[in-house]
């Protein structure tokens, strides 16, 4: 997500929707809370998305959305090897993840429809191999149960598993767990590749920080 000042009044009510959605469930938002959490009246908030379930249902969009444009310029537009792009994840994805991660416990079939779709991305790259959507199916399954288990995964690894160190540590005992034969060799290396180059040039801007 955007900065918030870079940010339209529509805009910025749906993203704090994404994070009071995460925190508190459907159930348990209410569009006041929302519209006082974005520093807008109820009203503005009813005029862009009506409803409770229409404000979800354009958060859901955009969880959609925004996974399917990382993709896109993670796999086809080389971001995989950029530590510019990993460093623009990093800070836009936690809120993300974490709205989609309570969608599907709480369970609806509005998050059915969210993993369908992303079943379906992540098919699109899969190519024609024997029971493509099977393996798409169980793939995007073992990724979305890093952000449904996200307490206890960070409980664990002894860090926020949304914090961008622990991200980068999440993100390459994947790479160890995923053959390269699934994902294809080249784009694990150049997944590879990418956080090294992205920890190391943390690694220089620390060292340039303790030397200034």
């Amino acid at each position: 997500m955007r900065p918030a000042e870079d940010l339209t009044a529509k805009a910025r009510i749906r993203d704090t929707a994404l994070v009071h959605f995460a925190e508190h469930g459907v159930k348990g938002a209410t569009m006041r809370a929302i519209a006082e959490r974005a520093g807008v009246s109820l009203g503005l908030v009813q005029h862009h998305f009506g409803s409770k379930e229409g404000l979800r249902d354009a958060c859901d969009a955009f969880v959609v959305a925004y996974i399917r444009q990382e993709v896109e310029e993670a796999v086809d537009k080389g971001g995989l090897d950029d530590p510019a792009f990993i460093d623009q994840a990093r800070r836009t994805a936690p809120p993300v993840m974490r709205y989609l991660g309570r969608a599907l416990v709480d369970g609806s079939p509005t998050a059915a429809s969210i993993f369908d779709q992303l079943v379906a991305i992540t098919q699109q790259y899969l190519g024609d191999r024997p029971d493509a959507r099977g393996h798409a199916a169980v793939y995007t399954a073992m990724n979305l149960g890093i952000y449904v288990l996200h307490d206890h995964l960070s409980r664990t690894l002894g860090g926020d598993a949304l914090a961008p160190e622990t991200m980068t540590r999440i993100s390459k005992t994947m790479l160890n767990i995923v053959s390269p034969e699934f994902a294809g060799p080249d784009l694990v290396a150049q997944a590879r590749s990418g956080l090294d180059r992205h920890a190391a040039s943390h690694e220089a801007e620390a060292q340039e920080g303790e030397d200034a």
